[in-house]
């Protein structure tokens, strides 16, 4: 039966177990000086959100929805085979395969990411935003040009966005993990360049002390452990000349009460919020309600 998984505002399965008191929830807090380490520095990484059972799930249907021949692919928001400017290099990108693939919908709502990203927001109600693919081949794997998330999203207002980044293979320099910049998060926001053109292009917009203080930290991280960072930390990720592909999903979310900022679409396919008005509804739900 064909379904926008997007009218199910709830688990499809028994993926992930939901806690049902405040002491299970608690087993998936972060500590303090996680949180520290955030605040401080734009991100903390190395949570671990998937166990090999779910990272079998989601490669599969991450197999499954890549075919632009699959009876749903027009559910995508954004789907590239190749959105690489660099013909010699891949670069595979998609937004709206939660609404496609039941395990990829159902991670919307794994309690170690709503609670880590309520956390994050300030201890508040999480929405959801929107979902991304990144994916590397091997050997010819392209670019994501450095950039800050935020500079994409100002249609949505206010800034309390969160990013979560998660490998769906071993990720490291050799394949093109992700890479940070400490405290750029602190540098206010950037012009946006091409998200998978120039892999430097964000620099002719950096000041003298920005770019001093330009020092990339590899993200190395296992299969199924995530990395979460601020709409306005300056991140991207180099080339995959190695033999083992680079797959990574994304969740980003915002704190309940963000409203549209324009009178345009948000989203490609999504019904136009008037500027003002509160996002919610079929495409934005409410995936952690904090008490």
């Amino acid at each position: 039966m064909i379904k926008d998984l997007a009218d199910f505002h709830y688990p499809l399965s028994s993926v992930f177990q939901m806690p049902k008191s405040k002491e299970e929830w608690d087993e998936y807090r972060l500590t303090e000086d996680q949180i520290a380490h955030y605040n401080e520095m734009g991100y903390v990484s190395g949570i671990k959100l998937f166990d090999e059972s779910h990272l079998k799930l989601l490669k599969k249907e991450l197999n499954e929805i890549r075919d632009p021949k699959h009876p749903l692919h027009h559910l995508f928001h954004e789907f590239h085979s190749n959105e690489s400017t660099n013909e010699n290099s891949v670069l595979f990108h998609s937004l709206g395969h939660w609404r496609i693939g039941q395990t990829f919908h159902d991670i919307l709502w794994n309690p170690a990411f709503v609670m880590a990203a309520s956390q994050l927001l300030g201890n508040r109600s999480v929405r959801f935003w929107h979902d991304q693919l990144f994916c590397k081949p091997a050997k010819h794997g392209g670019v994501v040009a450095w950039h800050q998330d935020y500079s994409y999203w100002t249609r949505t207002v206010k800034m309390q966005h969160l990013t979560c980044w998660t490998g769906l293979d071993d990720t490291t320099t050799e394949n093109g993990c992700i890479h940070y910049i400490p405290k750029s998060h602190k540098w206010g926001l950037l012009d946006a360049p091409n998200l998978a053109g120039d892999m430097n292009g964000l620099m002719q917009y950096l000041t003298e002390e920005q770019k001093s203080a330009f020092k990339p930290v590899a993200i190395e991280l296992k299969k199924g452990y995530g990395t979460f960072h601020h709409p306005l930390m300056v991140h991207g990720s180099y080339e995959n000349h190695s033999d083992i592909s680079r797959r990574a999903c994304v969740l980003n979310v915002f704190a309940d009460g963000t409203v549209s900022d324009t009178d345009k679409e948000l989203l490609k396919g999504v019904p136009i919020v008037k500027k003002g008005q509160k996002m919610e509804g079929k495409f934005f739900p409410l995936l952690y309600k904090n008490i």
